[in-house]
């Protein structure tokens, strides 16, 4: 009898750990708001396909206001890489801008700059 009730301990406190390993996993969001430099439908497209990565939950800029909304988990990805991956496809940011590479290589009626 006693064995049994010690097997019961061992698996219950066993099921247990279990459970609050599974919690620790869970990663939390964070949402942003900030401007993006852009013009057309084909500047959402460009922005929102970039920010299309692990980490990333959802996305959406704005054709009217250029502002851009990203929720994110921290624990993946940071806010200087999510505006580093806008930078990336030639769209300037609050905080980085674009090369001047890749900023020329973007399409003809997407150029926001003077």
């Amino acid at each position: 009898m006693k064995t049994i009730k010690i097997i019961f301990i061992t698996i219950v406190v066993s099921l247990l750990s279990t459970a609050g390993i599974g919690q620790e996993k869970k990663k939390k969001t964070t949402e942003i708001n900030f401007k993006v430099d852009g013009i057309c439908e084909m500047c959402k497209e460009r922005i929102e396909n970039a920010l299309d990565v692990k980490g990333i939950k959802f996305s959406e800029w704005n054709v009217d206001t250029h502002n851009c909304t990203v929720v994110y988990k921290p624990a993946i990805i940071s806010v200087k890489e999510i505006h580093q991956l806008i930078a990336n496809v030639g769209h300037d940011t609050d905080s980085i801008k674009a090369t001047e590479e890749v900023y020329n290589n973007i399409h003809g009626c997407c150029k926001y700059r003077d």
